[in-house]
């Protein structure tokens, strides 16, 4: 047939499907089995692969691609003209929410190693679709905050923790499961929480409320209760916001608009008001923000863990599609100048895997020690990795050159929703003041980060010429919070080359410390100096399966 060899495909990758994405990331794999007891090891890496394998299918890839591009809807009313204030989801949406909830990924607080293991599984879930990692986030970050009431505590968390899915709008007590939003932001206030105007009145039972007001950011609007901030006689106070009451009649909960987002389509953010609507007080009148310390602590490391996920699945394909496309007559993966660029992109992902993963061990030892460590190392790793994500896939999706700026290469999908993690729960400057004022208030957290900082020291000069710079930066604080970013930075960075000095490869350390460390690196991915393994660097960072 006439003009049908014009047609014959040649020179293209095989799609990055079918394999397990857990136990091809070799740096997610290995800092799990250090971070988990040999008691408990090989249940959590079966249970992480078979995650992983359900993570790569081409399955569920379909489900995200139709959940992104057939996004929530609001229907405010019924036919009748009865307001309802439902969000409706695309099918694939639930099953993949489903599916999020059914591997653990809302219950890490009473589990053997259960951050790890459950930082390890967001960490892959945020590979499929971003989007229906805010609702499990939120609903495992609610648990700190509810511990604030034994009462509460005891009846919520078991829903939260729960591995049942259940979309349903009832009576929480009815159903097997349950997840969790959060109300804060309010328009004239954003990450000020201390400017919030709505307004709590105390009703006849004691602990009970009636909320008036504005949120102008209400994480996940689906679902069943949410922790929100309203000013109450004694001050700014946290509450539990029922979407159900008890006796089956919705609470008050108008949801006004859902937002037009860059990125994170699949899942829904609105725009809510309160008029009149129930609520319980968690904590002491007055004590809000401290109520909700924990949750957004949790939240932060979530957000670090996304960002790596999303780094992770970028150079991962970049990775991939170099291996297998011609060009100038030889793969892409074995041209020098493309080597540098993807060992470059590699470098930062395994750092992000390992920082996070170190702060989710630290979640749980639970000891002084650690939760010092993780006052500190918290902002300043939320602040860096977040910050690096952005860069990391837009650059992975020039590795792909025109094919990475069409949506079916899935690499667009993965730019819009880079920049979120770095807004979410703080942007850049909260994060660094935080760190900050955990440095004034808490010197144990510094001290608790040297220590950590130190079990590296003497094993590499750049490493050890790194952290005496950042004992200068911390030695001079004269107009510290001008330079605050800088010092998160710092920070960061000499967390992350110890952990991979002292637990990767050789040839991975050595690239970090040189480049990162050492200052041999220019202002653009692909500036590695040379005498480096970056072959090595880049074998690593390919998907095992596909190696």
């Amino acid at each position: 047939m006439a003009g049908t060899s014009t047609h014959t495909v040649t020179n293209q990758p095989p799609p990055l499907v079918g394999y397990d994405v857990f136990t091809a990331d070799r740096a997610l794999a290995e800092a799990v089995g250090r971070y988990t007891v040999p008691d408990v090891r090989d249940e959590v890496r079966a249970e992480l692969s078979a995650l992983g394998r359900a993570a790569g299918s081409a399955q569920l890839r379909q489900w995200a691609v139709q959940a992104d591009e057939q996004p929530p809807l609001l229907r405010g009313h019924d036919r009748y003209g009865h307001r309802i204030d439902e969000v409706e989801f695309h099918p694939a949406w639930h099953r993949l929410l489903g599916k999020g909830v059914s591997a653990g990924l809302t219950g890490a607080w009473t589990r053997p190693a259960g951050h790890v293991r459950r930082a390890a599984g967001f960490l892959v879930w945020t590979q499929v679709e971003a989007g229906t990692c805010g609702p499990l986030s939120t609903t495992h970050a609610a648990v700190p905050a509810l511990r604030a009431d034994p009462e509460l505590a005891a009846e919520w968390e078991p829903r939260l923790a729960s591995t049942v899915y259940d979309p349903e709008l009832r009576p929480a007590g009815r159903k097997p499961g349950a997840l969790f939003g959060t109300g804060v932001t309010e328009k004239q206030g954003g990450s000020d929480t201390s400017a919030g105007t709505t307004e709590a009145r105390p009703l006849a039972e004691a602990g009970t409320y009636l909320l008036t007001g504005h949120k102008w950011f209400c994480s996940a609007p689906m679902s069943d209760g949410f922790l929100v901030l309203a000013r109450a006689p004694g001050g700014l106070t946290c509450f539990l916001v029922p979407r159900v009451l008890p006796d089956g009649s919705r609470n008050v909960f108008l949801i006004q608009r859902l937002k037009d987002k860059l990125g994170n389509r699949a899942n829904a953010t609105a725009e809510v008001e309160f008029d009149g609507t129930w609520a319980r007080r968690v904590g002491e009148e007055g004590r809000g923000v401290h109520a909700l310390a924990g949750m957004s602590a949790a939240i932060r490391l979530d957000c670090a863990l996304g960002s790596a996920g999303l780094m992770r699945q970028a150079v991962a394909q970049a990775v991939h599609h170099c291996a297998h496309r011609e060009a100038f007559g030889g793969k892409l993966i074995d041209k020098p100048l493309m080597r540098n660029v993807l060992a470059d992109l590699a470098l930062e992902s395994e750092a992000a895997t390992a920082l996070a993963l170190r702060l989710a061990a630290a979640c749980d030892d639970g000891g002084e020690q650690e939760r010092a460590f993780l006052r500190l190392a918290v902002p300043a790793a939320k602040f860096w990795i977040t910050k690096r994500c952005a860069p990391v896939v837009v650059e992975a999706a020039e590795c792909l050159g025109g094919n990475g700026y069409v949506e079916e290469s899935g690499l667009p999908r993965l730019v819009r929703e880079s920049p979120l993690n770095s807004l979410g729960e703080g942007a850049g400057n909260v994060q660094a003041l935080d760190m900050l004022g955990a440095l004034r208030r808490e010197p144990g957290a510094l001290d608790a980060c040297l220590t950590e900082i130190g079990r590296a020291h003497g094993a590499d000069h750049r490493l050890d010429r790194a952290v005496k710079d950042l004992f200068t930066e911390l030695a001079d604080l004269e107009g510290v919070e001008g330079r605050a970013r800088r010092l998160a930075e710092r920070l960061a960075l000499v967390l992350q080359g110890s952990l991979l000095v002292r637990h990767a490869p050789a040839e991975v350390a050595d690239a970090f410390c040189a480049s990162r460390l050492g200052g041999d690196h220019g202002a653009s991915f692909g500036t590695l100096p040379t005498g480096l393994d970056l072959e090595a660097v880049v074998r690593r960072a390919r998907p095992a399966e596909f190696d």
